[in-house]
Order: C-alpha cells, then structure tokens, then sequence
C-alpha cells in the first residue's frame, strides 16, 4: 500500500526511539523509500549507523553538515508523507510554535507533506496542560495522530504515554496517504460510552466504559467518507471533528436521541455500553447515611439495540456489541437473533488487550452468514474491520 512512496521519518530523544527501528523495516517492506532524520538526543539512543542499515539511505542530524546545508528543503520537496515517531513532549513544543532550531524541526517547518505524529512521554508530561495545547494546535492545523497508548512506561507508572506499535503506525500512515473514501454518500450513526443512571443528587451507578471503540468507529466512518452522527456518553474524549456530537447521560436520553435519528442511518452501531438496570426511584435531595445500609430497588432499562433492530427499515444495517465474561460467543449469537442485528462484535471483556480502558480490543465478528476472529488490533483497526464487515454485507 505504500509502495514507492517517499517516507521522512522524524525521530526524537526518547527510550521509545528503539522502536523506530522496527517501524524503518516495516515501511521498507511495504515498498517504501525511507529517509530518517535524527535529533541529537534520538542519536543518543540509537545510532545513525542503524538507521542507515535499515533504510538503505544516509541518515542525517547536523543542519550543517557539509554540503547538506538545504536538506531540509530537499527533504520537504522529496516527501510524499512526514511521520514523526517518537514525538516527544519537546518536539510537540517546537512544531506547535514554529521553532526551527535543529534539522528535524527546520524540516518541519519547511514540510507540505501530511505530517503523522506518535507522541510518546512520561503520562504527566502529556497530561500537562502546555502539550495539550500543543498537541491540539498542531491537530487543528490538520497532522493526524496515533497515541499515545497505555500501558508501562520506562518510569515504571503503567499509564498513558507509549509510543504507538510501530504497525499501528503503518497503519494510520497507509489511512493518511491511502485515504478510503467507499462511505461517502452514507449516513452512518455511532452510539459510544457509558450511561449514568442517577440515584439521587450526587451519586450515580455506572459503568467502566470509556467510549473509545465508538469514538474509533466514528472517526474511520468520518474518515471513509461518511456523513456521521455520534452519540455519546459521558467520557473523558475530545469530540471528533467533522460530525455531529450528541451528549447524553442516561440510558433513557441515549434511547431517545438514537430512536429520533435511526430513520436517517443507512448504518446503526451500537457501541455504547447503556445501563440495563436504573434505579425505580430517584431522590430529589440527598439520601442521609443512618448507618443502617440502604436498599436501592431496580428496575429495567430499555433494551436498545432490540427496539432498533424491530424498527429497522429495509436496507438497514444495524451492529450490536456483545461484551461478555463467559460463554462469550454463544451469548453473542443469542443477541444476534434477539435483537434482530446483521452483525454483533463480541469481546471477552476478561482478556488481556479487550474491555475497558485500553487502546486495544480483541474481538469476533458475527453475522448470519459467518463469524471472524481478530487478533489483538488497535480499536481504530477493529473499527476499519467493522466498517469492511458493513461493507461485505
């Protein structure tokens, strides 16, 4: 997919920089020309020997270096995509300001090819205030980016902040310069997060969804072109740009805002983890503790995928998930026929790299007609699965 297309690979100061590495062969191996440019730090990390080894080409660090005193401009003019991985909380900084103080970031500046940025930092770094604002600056001017993803860092903290998997990397480049545009004339409505079901004035029960497999869903259905409506829970995510947003909080308003838009979709996916059970009562001030407990009576919510799928029209297609604990693929055939779906993506929510929380899912794709297993993917990958399986059908 990338075959004969012209790569600049930036790489900062950082511990992720090894992976880097990896990522120069698997853009080789698509067919790509790969030309690295390294910071002092990044050189610090990794040599430029094996960089060199990789790529086939000459690695360049020094804005002057002799006789290379205009690589930057050679490079920007050479390159059909920019991706620059690790980007570290530094870079982020420069790139946001427009700071051309070093080759990689002169290169920058002087770039017009898509840029794709894979930050990697320690999690407080990325939380800070300053790189978000960076980090946002820099997505409202158009780059695109991977990560960061969770999970444990070189500080030791298991917590937001790695590098993305240099084959996610590949992945969100091929999207960048190889964009699918087969939704385009579709209307397609996501559903993603968690309900809140109010007990009373400040407390709520809830779930551990996080919404990021339908915000996934709804950014690569945007990205191929569709006309996209997300509605949402609430999470701890930017909106997506280029759709409408829809903020919800309880089962009943996620019903009501899906039902009154369902006969606009040519494609329902029901991604939201919605609350089966709400409290029968809600107080209007705050339940006192006495200390002797207290009995919450619930009761039933309205099952939504099932009164889409009785309502769906001809043509129609709608998508169920299935996130179960055990009996994972019979429970999720049980819920393809119950409530009337074409296709129900079922996930052991106990297994690792699946569930809650992470950038990962493992899942099954079932149909009427088939199921497919997928391995451990990237949530934005399992949502370009899903869309492909929406296409098959």
């Amino acid at each position: 997919m990338l075959k004969d297309r012209h790569i600049v690979l930036g790489v900062t100061g950082g511990i992720a920089a090894y992976k880097a590495c990896d990522l120069v062969s698997r853009l080789k191996k698509q067919g790509a020309q790969v030309r690295v440019v390294l910071t002092a730090n990044a050189a610090k990390f990794v040599p430029p020997l094996t960089f060199e080894t990789l790529s086939g080409n000459p690695v360049v660090t020094d804005t002057f270096e002799p006789r290379k005193s205009l690589e930057h401009i050679s490079l920007a003019k050479w390159a059909d995509g920019f991706v620059i991985a690790p980007a570290s909380a530094n870079c982020l900084a420069k790139l946001a300001g427009g700071i051309a103080d070093d080759l990689l970031s002169t290169t920058a500046l002087a770039m017009t090819a898509p840029l794709l940025i894979a930050p990697a930092m320690n999690a407080n770094m990325w939380r800070h205030p300053a790189t978000q604002a960076n980090f946002k600056t820099l997505t409202d001017r158009g780059a695109k980016a991977v990560g960061p993803m969770s999970g444990h860092l070189a500080c030791g903290d298991d917590d937001v902040g790695r590098m993305a998997e240099p084959e996610q990397i590949v992945a969100a480049l091929d999207a960048l310069l190889n964009p699918r545009r087969d939704y385009e004339g579709r209307r397609v409505l996501v559903t993603a997060g968690p309900t809140v079901e109010r007990i009373d004035p400040v407390r709520y029960i809830t779930n551990r969804s996080t919404g990021k497999m339908g915000y996934a869903i709804a950014e690569a259905a945007r990205d191929r072109g569709a006309e996209v409506v997300l509605v949402s829970g609430p999470v701890r995510l930017d909106a997506p740009a280029g759709m409408e947003v829809v903020k919800i909080e309880s089962s009943a308003q996620l019903c009501a805002a899906v039902l009154e838009r369902s006969d606009w979709a040519d494609v329902v996916i029901q991604a939201a983890a919605p609350a089966d059970f709400t409290p029968a009562q809600v107080s209007d001030s705050k339940i006192k503790k006495t200390g002797e407990g207290m009995v919450l009576e619930l009761k039933n919510t309205t099952d939504i995928a099932r009164t889409l799928g009785e309502r769906k029209r001809q043509g129609q297609i709608l998508v169920a998930f299935a996130a179960e604990t055990d009996q994972v693929l019979d429970n999720a055939k049980g819920k393809l026929a119950k409530k009337n779906a074409d296709l129900i993506v079922a996930n052991d929510v106990t297994r690792e790299g699946a569930g809650f929380g992470v950038d990962t899912n493992v899942v099954t794709l079932i149909s009427r007609q088939d199921e497919q297993a997928l391995p451990v993917m990237s949530k934005r990958a399992v949502a370009d699965a899903i869309l492909d399986r929406v296409n098959a059908l």
